[in-house]
């Protein structure tokens, strides 16, 4: 549009030499880019009587009409432009009215280009129009355009009517002054409607009155639309088709019928549950019931347009009727909730309200198989939305539905969390970056205008609780809940949306919550006006049929039978629920793996280690440009950096970057799928990975050797992710929950960052396989290391980790030595490691798949490790036959002769470089043993304890950290110690003192405590 109104405006102020009619005709000056207008643009506009700031938009909108076809607009505006285009002067293309003298020869009068009056005698050619028929064409633009831009803002959509605007004041919210120009008279006038609206169907023209009559039925009824903000006119276009065409919002019989008995079942559902249960907590969707028959339709139209998997993600209010009516899990398995039985299998388990699903079923509207997910979800509101998008795109990715056709997601929110929780705004803005884009989600809030207790003019700042969406161009549909063929008619409209554009659409379902926060707690403490008003609404079922009723659709005694069915069924689940005598958690996993845990041996570990062949093409592979590509220009320092590779893979050792490589690079080679997020991942935040070459002459020109190892490979994805944590963490979680054959990682900038994701961490990671029988191989790496680097930069809060791992300190399992290894994994409930080598940190990586199982990863990975000299590992320790090594004994002269060996230190991570130079410069090599502890968690009790056994009983015992007392791993070793030594040894704590603080910002105080925990570590 500006480019436009560039072009018109010069135009306007210096027609071209020789620009004639037919050039009107090229499309293409659209999208040309047009110079800045010139100095003599402003006294060209001001030439043009017409024009002026409160209708050059209008203007503008005209001229790009024209551009496209000139007989698009009405004949004045042609003749306008064809005369700007033909070479008029400022102010000369403008015709003014004509006056009450006859015409001049070869004249026409403006009253000949305005439609007739309805009602009235045809206008008499030579009659003079009035003098304001243009401004007031503009004004009925301006109107039909007010109700699209505001028309919301007084649409009829709260259901209990608490603010609902008087008829004067909602007018002019709406058009504002446009309507100031015509009196009753006025409204018969019948004018030609712009290309703008849809409301005229096969008319072109209306009278006034009709024009807003019809505007009144499209934006200020049950249904308020926000969509003018959408700069793509197609899309807007599509919008106003689907809401202004007349007659658009017909329902039949039959399709009535089956919202009412749709309606019935949610209602119904609901009622049972009440009176069976009256003292349970179960969070009803009383008030809002119309959100089941509105997921079931947008189910059966996604259906119907080939979309095969639907996954859910919602808050606790309403879970249960949509597990019953919209999933169908059986009634019997949801009554059972309720009994205090026993659970006969595996986890910990969760209220009934968190729990998840996955039902495949026939949709018997498209007769059509349909797989439906709902993803468990915890009482933080909204931490499941990037679950759920991670869990559809690698549906996608593993379909290969690159368009999103097949495997879709519908989010549910309430009102107050939709506004109030920032993942919300995190995982809006994934939805169209190219590998965290699901093709687009229907968000469905279900607006009960409350948050707990809170009234939402006190929970928000924004109008709607929806405004969020706005960000990325979503269209955002408010309707009232009480009007369920509304609700299905913009259901209908979303998904039809997102089936065309595949972009995110929201629906605002504005209804209310019949009972407080829960069913036992009393809402007329805070809210009396509210509830005393909800006390007097009638359920919806009773509304609707009402309606149906009043107009002949059914009878009385078909309502009845509906609900009678539908209790008939309840009663019959109920009676056989009691018949159960224990619950299974496994009947409510979101996620099943079919086969892949049939047919292994859950204690038996694949080789980690493979061919030295294999090592050695992969790593000439990533330390080389790209082949066959002489023109790739890379930049002078990555040159730097694939030549020092090179020559490491010749001389058969690997640092952290090649190791990493090869871990990859092998799992691709073995079929495994294997992903890396993050913030800055491509190259690596300390410019160490470099797993995206970019050509220094063009832009986005790139090369990804690990995409190109072998001709038969799995796929390799590696993604820079926005600068988001809680939401993109989220998101690879779920992407980790669809295919256990894949190694999914997620890496923080700095360690220290994860602390905005602990949502995820505490609620989903640690405890997701206790709570939802869900197992995850999610790793997460996290740079990790104190040094000198400020509080910020340091910690990656190994202690927190740590802290939520479900082992018994006190406890020393009695497993057999050939088994101990993968039997603590079996039993844990996620894995923590600080590596100090880069072999280990390859076997890890590979262990993750290789294991007959799934658990959690968490490692400290390194920053100045990435590196050292030292930090360095030979092909020998990756080969066929090696394996990860939870402790690293001493190798100096102190574990060759541990007789004479005076104090044993135990550390773990990076801090083992600085003690391994502090022993040698001090040459204590054969008094002081340094062993290192990789795995943290599970806690590697047989090992450490021959490493105790092995050193003199009256060797001192040391732990040697360098995060703070109160932080690392002390508080998590020192009781598993003391189980393993059975209290016959004594370990004492080496390191900084407690702090508030991670670490310090002062480099000179960093090495004041580094040089003072040596000191002690050696003082003897």
């Amino acid at each position: 549009m500006l480019r436009a109104r560039s072009l018109l405006l010069l135009r306007l102020a210096a027609p071209a030499a020789g620009c004639g009619p037919a050039a009107r005709l090229v499309p293409a000056r659209l999208f040309a880019a047009a110079p800045p207008p010139p100095a003599a643009t402003a006294a060209a506009v001001s030439a043009e009587p017409f024009i002026n700031g409160s209708n050059s938009s209008y203007v503008e909108e005209m001229y790009v009409q024209w551009l496209r076809d000139p007989s698009s607009v009405h004949a004045s505006w042609d003749a306008y432009f064809s005369r700007t285009a033909g070479g008029a002067g400022p102010g000369a293309a403008y015709m003014a009215p004509p006056s009450l003298a006859a015409p001049s020869a070869n004249s026409l009068p403006v009253s000949a280009l305005v439609a007739p009056m309805v009602g009235g005698a045809a206008r008499v050619p030579g009659a003079a129009a009035s003098e304001n028929t243009i401004a007031d064409h503009l004004s009925v633009v301006g109107v039909i355009r007010s109700y699209q831009i505001r028309g919301h803002l007084v649409a009829r959509l709260d259901p209990l009517e608490i603010e609902r605007k008087p008829v004067e004041t909602a007018s002019e919210i709406v058009v504002r002054g446009y309507m100031q120009n015509f009196d009753e008279q006025d409204m018969d006038t019948v004018f030609q409607l712009p290309s703008s609206t849809f409301i005229g169907g096969r008319e072109k023209a209306l009278p006034l009155r009709e024009i807003v009559n019809r505007l009144e039925q499209a934006y200020c009824r049950s249904i308020g639309v926000e969509y003018m903000y959408i700069n793509d006119l197609e899309q807007c276009n599509w919008i106003r088709q689907k809401i202004e065409s007349p007659g658009i919002m017909q329902f039949t019989n039959d399709e009535k019928r089956l919202i009412l008995a749709r309606v019935a079942r949610a209602t119904g559902l609901e009622s049972f549950l009440a009176r069976k249960f009256s003292s349970e907590k179960r969070f009803g969707l009383e008030g809002g019931e119309v959100l089941i028959p509105a997921m079931k339709h947008i189910i059966d139209v996604s259906s119907a347009m080939g979309v095969e998997s639907f996954v859910m993600g919602m808050p606790h209010r309403g879970r249960l009727n949509v597990l019953a009516n919209v999933c169908r899990k059986p009634l019997e398995q949801i009554f059972a909730q309720f009994a205090a039985l026993e659970v006969a299998d595996e986890g910990s388990g969760d209220v009934k309200y968190h729990l998840g699903t996955y039902i495949e079923r026939l949709n018997r509207v498209t007769n059509k198989n349909v797989r439906l997910a709902i993803v468990a979800n915890p009482s933080h509101l909204e931490a499941v939305d990037p679950v759920v998008q991670g869990k559809v795109k690698a549906e996608q990715f593993y379909r290969g539905d690159s368009d999103g056709n097949k495997a879709m997601s519908i989010l549910l929110h309430g009102d107050a969390a939709f506004s109030g929780q920032g993942v919300v705004y995190e995982t809006f803005h994934l939805s169209d970056l190219p590998a965290y884009t699901t093709h687009g989600t229907i968000h469905i809030v279900v607006n009960n205008q409350i948050g707990f207790t809170t009234d939402p003019r006190l929970t928000r700042s924004s109008p709607y609780c929806t405004d969020v969406a706005r960000v990325v161009n979503a269209p955002i549909f408010h309707v009232n809940g009480d009007d369920p063929e509304a609700v299905m008619h913009v259901c209908q409209i979303a998904a039809e949306w997102r089936n065309t554009f595949h972009k995110d659409v929201v629906i605002d379902i504005v209804s209310y919550r019949r009972n407080g926060h829960n069913e036992i707690d009393e809402p007329m403490f805070t809210h009396p006006f509210m509830y005393n008003k909800i006390k007097k609404m009638p359920n919806l079922t009773d509304k609707y049929s009402k309606k149906l009723i009043d107009e002949g659709t059914v009878n009385a005694d078909e309502v009845k039978d509906v609900i009678d069915r539908y209790e008939k069924i309840c009663e019959e689940a109920l009676e056989a629920s009691k018949k159960e005598t224990q619950i299974y958690n496994k009947h409510w996993i979101d996620s099943p793996w079919s086969g892949f845990f049939e047919g292994k041996d859950p204690l038996k570990m694949s080789d980690t280690g493979v061919k030295e062949e294999t090592l050695t093409h992969i790593g000439k592979r990533v330390s080389s440009a790209p082949p066959n590509a002489v023109d790739f220009v890379i930049h002078r320092g990555l040159q730097r950096v694939l030549n020092s590779r090179m020559e490491m893979v010749e001389s058969r050792t690997v640092d952290w970057a090649l190791a990493e490589a090869m871990a990859f690079g092998s799992l691709l080679k073995e079929g495994y799928h294997v992903r890396l997020s993050g913030q800055d991942v491509e190259r690596g935040t300390f410019s160490h990975r470099h797993h995206v070459m970019h050509h220094q002459k063009v832009d986005m020109a790139t090369y990804r050797p690990l995409c190109y190892l072998y001709p038969d490979q799995a796929q390799y994805t590696v993604c820079n992710s926005s600068l988001s944590e809680f939401g993109v963490l989220g998101f690879e979680l779920g992407f980790s929950l669809t295919n256990p054959n894949a190694l999914i990682c997620w890496e923080a900038q700095f360690g220290d960052f994860c602390n905005t994701a602990q949502v995820i961490i505490d609620q989903f990671i640690s405890s997701g396989q206790a709570k939802w029988v869900r197992q995850s191989g999610l790793t997460l790496l996290l740079p990790h290391g104190m040094e000198g680097m400020g509080p910020e930069h340091s910690s990656a809060r190994l202690e927190r980790f740590l802290q939520l791992c479900s082992e018994d300190p006190e406890y020393f399992p009695p497993f057999a030595a050939d088994e101990f290894a993968i039997r603590q994994l079996s039993e844990c409930n996620m894995i923590v490691a600080n590596c100090s080598v880069p072999s280990n940190y390859y076997h890890i990586l590979r262990r993750q798949v290789h294991m007959p199982f799934r658990k959690p990863l968490i490692l400290m990975t390194p920053k100045s490790l990435l590196r050292h000299p030292r930090a360095q590992s030979s092909f020998d320790d990756m080969v066929e036959g090696t394996e990860f090594k939870r402790v690293l004994p001493d190798t100096a002269a102190a574990g060759q002769s541990p007789s004479g060996v005076r104090r044993v230190i135990f550390c773990s991570g990076k801090v083992y470089y600085d003690l391994e130079k502090a022993r040698e410069d001090r040459g204590l090599q054969d008094q002081v043993a340094i062993v290192r502890v990789e795995q943290l968690s599970p806690f590697p009790f047989d090992e450490v304890k021959q490493q105790l056994d092995l050193y003199p009983a009256d060797a001192d015992i040391v732990w040697a950290q360098e995060e703070a007392k109160n932080n690392g791993a002390w508080a998590f070793v020192e009781p598993r110690f003391e189980t393993t030594a059975a209290k016959a040894k004594v370990i004492r704590y080496v390191g900084r003192s407690c702090s508030a603080s991670p670490a310090t910002g002062s480099k000179t105080a960093h090495t004041k405590e580094l040089n003072a925990l040596l000191n002690e570590a050696f003082d003897l």
